[in-house]
């Protein structure tokens, strides 16, 4: 193992998903599965000892389920990213993992490189979603305050950039939108750093919003 590994804390009471997902997660190498257990006093017991960077977590596991895991994390003071990894896309339930305090939903459906793709922004600090739940998370936040981004910051985006950027507001991974412009992988990525430098922004969440809250905006030009 190397200190650039992400410890990964892995929660799920289905041991085959659990061990499966584990073996997937450290495939790449950027990745080390330092602990797995089968619910949440197992987690919390885990915690201390192997000092993850990332704790990934099941929704619906007995007998409290990954939302209470998270508050007893969060009340243990542990400040860490919590990633709920769940078959649910029910809004109701990305909801209420956000509001609890989790940095991030996926989806048990997603490819695995986008899961390892996750957890590392999550380390940087970003909020992830599974590409299919972006506009749902982009409906719960456009309930709050209004995105504060000068408009103006659009027009310093390159053609290419805006459109990238109106399928980031539209859900899609970062294979799918190199796949819908012909261009590679690594040449999307690049340009989405691009994009969230340019507009203040800090996650394709964040980015996503803005997209939604500009989109008429974004037809003028």
């Amino acid at each position: 193992m190397t200190d650039k590994q992400v410890r990964v804390l892995l929660v799920d009471d289905h041991t085959l998903f659990r061990k499966g997902l584990a073996e997937l997660l450290e495939q790449r190498g950027e990745i080390h599965v330092a602990g797995m257990a089968a619910n949440g006093d197992a987690a919390l017991s885990l915690l201390a000892e192997v000092q993850p960077d990332v704790v990934i977590t099941d929704l619906n596991m007995p007998p409290q389920g990954g939302v209470a895991l998270l508050r007893r994390i969060r009340a243990e003071n542990w400040r860490g990213p919590v990633l709920i990894l769940t078959v649910s896309d029910a809004e109701e339930d990305l909801a209420n993992a956000m509001r609890a305090g989790a940095q991030g939903y996926l989806l048990k459906d997603m490819e695995p490189d986008d899961v390892v793709d996750a957890v590392q922004r999550a380390v940087r600090g970003e909020t992830v979603v599974a590409p299919t739940m972006t506009m749902k998370l982009v409906h719960l936040l456009q309930g709050g305050a209004p995105a504060t981004q000068k408009v103006d910051a659009l027009k310093s985006l390159t053609a290419r950039e805006r459109e990238i950027l109106d399928y980031l507001a539209q859900g899609l991974s970062n294979k799918a939108i190199a796949r819908a412009l012909d261009i590679s992988h690594d040449t999307v990525k690049l340009h989405v750093r691009h994009i969230l430098a340019k507009l203040n922004l800090t996650s394709r969440v964040e980015a996503a919003v803005f997209a939604v809250e500009h989109k008429s905006v974004k037809r003028e030009h």
